[in-house]
């Protein structure tokens, strides 16, 4: 079971507005309302792919009773936390226009509320996954996914980490079997470029000095890259398609390498399957199934392998 943790879900209304206007009435062309969530992302696609998932985190309010009944309706197994006070977020994505989004704030989580989702944890056993994804509730510290990590270490639990900034920093050091940031957050985290492959795999290599067994990199229209942790370096570009829709394409890579990696024990075919699957879900309007994932695989180039470091 591969249970993942999404600490500000929310309901994403997609819209695709034709000429947009500020200060106008502007009425929708087409629009779609889904959970949206790192951790509501990788779950999905993972039980696309037939692996067997859970999903916990906060909600609050009427949008959190949605989000939840939306997701079981889906045949997603939901063991949220549902909060007192607040309201669980509503985020408006104009589709047609570059990523323009609008993002609500989410109800605030404090310690009482953590220690009840640390003694849900509690009950994951040796042979478990934990995936730790995205922003975190207000009112938490940027050490929660750290102080997670610490609660679960040693007992035999394969952990990944899709965050950025000082929550990935706090996380790095509970040694997480993977971390997922993609290029931009790589380059604002250390404050230096990484647009040539020397650069990208230095990186990379300081994020497991400081903690990180797998790098997992995103690189967008360029494909991605995979520092593993007997310091080997892959490299995969992105297969041809029509991007019809980026969000969830990074969730979707992190829940293809676990599966791909649970699948075989394999650096090479993990990495395969993350580029995949992220990449099956950017050419289609919501996220991959498991004939598009594989559809994408079987005609990915061939992966380019170097060692990194000494």
């Amino acid at each position: 079971m591969i249970y993942t943790v999404t600490f500000n879900p929310s309901l994403d209304y997609t819209v695709t507005v034709d000429d947009f206007l500020l200060g106008k009435t502007n009425r929708t062309a087409s629009e779609q309302m889904t959970p949206g969530g790192k951790g509501i992302n990788v779950s999905a696609v993972l039980r696309n792919l037939g692996v067997e998932t859970k999903l916990l985190g906060f909600t609050a309010g009427f949008v959190g009773e949605e989000i939840r009944r939306r997701l079981e309706e889906a045949g997603l197994d939901c063991d949220f936390i549902h909060l007192e006070e607040g309201c669980s977020r509503i985020n408006v994505k104009l589709k047609n226009y570059d990523g323009t989004e609008i993002n609500g704030r989410g109800p605030e989580a404090g310690e009482e509320e953590f220690n009840r989702l640390l003694g849900q944890l509690d009950s994951l056993e040796a042979g478990d996954g934990l995936v730790l994804a995205g922003s975190l509730a207000a009112g938490l510290p940027s050490d929660t996914y750290g102080r997670i990590l610490d609660r679960i270490a040693g007992r035999g639990i394969l952990t990944a980490v899709d965050t950025a900034g000082r929550s990935l920093l706090e996380a790095l050091k509970g040694r997480p079997f993977l971390v997922k940031p993609n290029r931009d957050e790589l380059e604002e985290l250390f404050e230096e470029r990484a647009d040539e492959p020397e650069r990208l795999a230095a990186l990379a290599g300081r994020l497991q000095d400081m903690g990180a067994r797998n790098v997992l990199v995103s690189l967008g229209g360029d494909g991605a890259f995979l520092l593993d942790e007997v310091k080997m370096g892959h490299r995969l570009g992105a297969p041809k398609g029509r991007l019809e829709n980026s969000v969830g394409a990074g969730d979707s890579m992190v829940a293809g390498f676990l599966a791909g990696w649970l699948e075989k024990g394999s650096y090479s075919h993990a990495f395969a399957m993350g580029v995949a699957a992220g990449s099956a879900s950017a050419f289609l309007p919501g996220l991959a199934g498991r004939e598009a994932v594989q559809s994408v695989y079987g005609r990915l180039e061939k992966e380019f392998l170097f060692p990194v470091g000494s």
